[in-house]
């Protein structure tokens, strides 16, 4: 072995070791941490789409699938096209070259790649983005007209650059500091980096796309805080968002952690739903909060972030993917396309594995919804105007589901609310 491989070989082990410890980590957190449940299989499409939906709302779901996948599916074959292009070809050379050529401080060539590459995938992918706009208006889906479209894709371009030039500032600062060992506080400093982005999303972030009031409707403020009370979740106030300047969706959620806890409904929610309705949205998402899903998930998120780190660490150790942009280590500054590039890859390789959790998680959130309001009929009618309201997509195809749906598709939600009741009433009848 020579000198340098001597020396280069006990942080590799290291490496090894945090990688093998953080999947497993990983790996034990969502095994023993996700409610693993088995679909209903008393039930069937044909039947439970007959008698919940009508034919003309099957065929709008159907058509507006069809008009908008193919944006979607161009749209994401050029994420991935271009993370290859840019991250690890000659190509990809270019911006670098453009970079280095100024002679800044590494510090301001990390900032000028991230956002030189960030336009350039948001300039070639916009034509799809648009299409799909297009589409949702179309439909009535989406309510903005194109300039409040291109204020919200402007406000999400700056806080995504802003995002990813402090991380990666962090990384180069922390391999130019620790040039060996650099995987190690860097992966601290990624974990820490996902929890405090999970705490402060909903007070930095959420006011940036929405305007917040206070609930004005005191009969139904007061029966979402009866709701969290018998829930036992302690909720400071109630909120509406208005959800109704950019899309016609339903939708509520719970937001922050401990005594900052509060309920957030669309106001298209609270304007077209029944209260029923509207309080048995807020259960599912009280189910959530009950269960400490964001907390969990965050610290996922938190292992996972640590564990891309040391990987990266790993993976920046193979001399033929630095060599096309010339990349000497993680130091330099045109280390920045490449690691953009892995982590759309690696979004996409884990997709599979963060949505299956997320149905679960989502699946208990709906039986706690049922628990909380013992009400099986406004389970179905929610998820049912949900479906036709959002444009669900009642018959997804069973690849794609598992690949990119975060949410359990409507008629397993109904086909579980149904078994649901079959239970509670074959309880009921062994009771008297």
């Amino acid at each position: 072995m020579s000198r340098r491989q001597d020396q280069e070989s006990p942080p590799l082990v290291w490496a090894v070791i945090c990688l093998t410890m953080l999947a497993l980590a990983l790996a034990l957190s969502i095994v023993l941490l996700t409610p693993w449940t088995s679909p209903s299989d008393a039930w069937n499409s044909d039947r439970l789409l007959a008698q919940y939906f009508t034919p003309e709302q099957v065929q709008r779901s159907e058509d507006f699938h069809d008009a908008v996948k193919w944006s979607s599916w161009l749209r994401l074959l050029t994420d991935i096209v271009l993370a290859a292009v840019v991250g690890f070809s000659p190509m990809g050379r270019r911006l670098v070259d453009v970079v280095r050529a100024r002679q800044w401080r590494w510090g301001v060539q990390v900032v000028i790649l991230v956002a030189l590459v960030s336009v350039v995938v948001r300039l070639l992918t916009l034509p799809f983005s648009a299409w799909g706009h297009r589409v949702a208006s179309d439909y009535g889906l989406a309510t903005q007209t194109w300039g409040e479209w291109v204020v919200d894709l402007l406000k999400s371009f700056g806080i995504t650059v802003l995002l990813s030039s402090l991380a990666l500032v962090a990384l180069v600062g922390l391999a130019r500091r620790f040039s060996r060992t650099w995987f190690i506080p860097a992966a601290g400093v990624a974990a820490a980096a996902a929890v405090t982005v999970s705490f402060a999303y909903p007070i930095l972030i959420e006011p940036v796309f929405n305007s917040f009031t206070a609930l004005s409707e005191d009969r139904l403020k007061q029966q979402l805080l009866d709701l969290a009370e018998r829930d036992r979740v302690e909720v400071s106030e109630v909120l509406v968002a208005d959800a109704s300047r950019r899309t016609t969706a339903l939708n509520a959620y719970v937001s922050g952690f401990g005594g900052t806890k509060r309920i957030v409904v669309y106001d298209t929610l609270v304007e077209s739903a029944p209260d029923p309705e509207i309080s048995l949205v807020v259960a599912h998402e009280l189910g959530h909060a009950d269960a400490d899903d964001v907390l969990i998930g965050t610290g996922q998120a938190a292992i996972g972030s640590a564990l891309g780190v040391v990987a990266l660490f790993a993976v920046l150790r193979w001399e033929w993917l630095r060599r096309p942009l010339r990349v000497g280590s993680a130091a330099d500054p045109a280390v920045v396309p490449i690691v953009m590039a892995l982590s759309v890859l690696a979004g996409f390789a884990s997709a599979p594995v963060v949505n299956t959790v997320s149905r679960q998680v989502e699946t208990r959130a709906d039986l706690h919804s049922l628990e909380l309001t013992r009400d099986r009929d406004t389970f179905i009618d929610v998820h049912r105007r949900l479906a036709v309201t959002n444009l669900s997509h009642l018959e997804p195809n069973p690849w794609l589901n598992f690949w990119f749906n975060s949410h359990p598709p409507t008629l397993d939600r109904i086909a579980a609310a149904e078994a649901w009741r079959d239970t509670h009433d074959a309880d009921s009848s062994t009771d008297g």
